[in-house]
């Protein structure tokens, strides 16, 4: 994801599929994708390898409809309060280790996105403290 994305950016996407290796052979064949794996610990997730923005297959048990898309704020608990009090849904933000915080939101359409702000201060410990205050 793009370190410094302005408010607004579109700075990453997710194809969610039931079957990675039948999506990325979709799409290896439809645009020459090439994949690399997150080397997150514990999760199955596929990064695209040099498109702009970024993007990657996310295997999901049930995957959503569409892409979902990323859009880079300065700060994700400001834009959380605004997405709720504006009449969408927003969940809490979750942290990326290495990269920032994201939040899942819907528009009041029922429009899906996240939001991500960038930080990459944040670390697996950030990540284990922040799912214990949740419990």
């Amino acid at each position: 994801m793009d370190a410094n994305p302005k408010p607004g950016d579109i700075v990453h996407f997710e194809i969610n599929t039931k079957d990675a290796s039948r999506a990325m052979t979709f799409y290896t064949k439809l645009f020459g994708w090439k994949y690399k794996d997150s080397d997150i610990p514990g999760i199955e997730y596929y990064l695209i390898d040099g498109v702009t923005p970024g993007g990657a297959i996310n295997p999901q048990p049930t995957p959503a409809k569409a892409p979902v898309v990323y859009f880079g704020v300065d700060d994700v608990d400001k834009s959380v309060k605004i997405v709720r009090d504006q009449g969408g849904k927003a969940g809490d933000k979750i942290p990326i280790p290495g990269q920032g915080w994201f939040a899942e939101c819907t528009d009041p359409d029922g429009n899906a996105f996240s939001l991500f702000q960038s930080d990459p201060s944040v670390t697996m410990e950030t990540e284990h403290a922040h799912q214990e205050a949740r419990a």
